[in-house]
């Protein structure tokens, strides 16, 4: 088995939406949450409608299977937007897998979800090796970019150690960020 990258420039990421959005709803809300929460590619594949859409039929603000998840996968705007088109446009019902394969009521499969983020990548010129593990690569790298804690990635990541998470998202010692903890009280 190859080893993944992360896509680690935000342009090249735009670039992916900017080709799937047009394509398939679907598919761009795989990608959106993929890369927004880190969820492992089998996870995201059996989500079923009802694990995004509350009881009021509103797209929730966490996952709904993540009760015992710490932290609790959070679905930002743009992750609950992309739902809501897909679940609209694919007139997906609240039994449904998310990602329903157009042909079966099914879930797309492992190599589906492959073709899909690998195509949006070349399209996109994304050097490296693409995989479906590049979604959580992301995720990860992103997160601790912005600021994360590596701590809670490595939680989110399920890894055991910081250093099993500084290697997956592909950071080094000599690009990782002085951690700056300032109250400013």
């Amino acid at each position: 088995m190859r080893t993944v990258d992360a896509i680690k420039d935000e342009k090249l990421l735009k670039e992916m939406k900017a080709f799937l959005l047009p394509r398939s709803s679907r598919d761009y809300c795989l990608f959106m949450l993929g890369i927004n929460t880190g969820i492992r590619i089998q996870d995201l594949l059996t989500l079923h409608v009802n694990n995004v859409v509350n009881e009021k039929n509103d797209i929730s603000f966490y996952l709904l299977t993540s009760n015992e998840v710490d932290p609790p996968i959070f679905l930002n705007k743009h992750v609950r937007k992309s739902i809501g088109k897909w679940i609209k446009e694919g007139q997906l019902a609240y039994e449904d897998f998310l990602f329903k394969s157009r042909k079966t009521n099914e879930p797309i499969t492992r190599q589906q979800a492959y073709r899909i983020i690998n195509e949006a990548a070349k399209q996109a010129g994304v050097q490296g090796a693409i995989g479906t593990h590049t979604l959580r690569k992301t995720f990860g790298y992103h997160a601790y970019r912005k600021g994360v804690a590596i701590s809670l990635i490595q939680k989110r990541l399920q890894h055991t150690t910081k250093a099993e998470t500084y290697q997956y998202i592909g950071i080094t010692k000599d690009n990782r960020m002085p951690i700056i903890l300032d109250v400013n009280l």
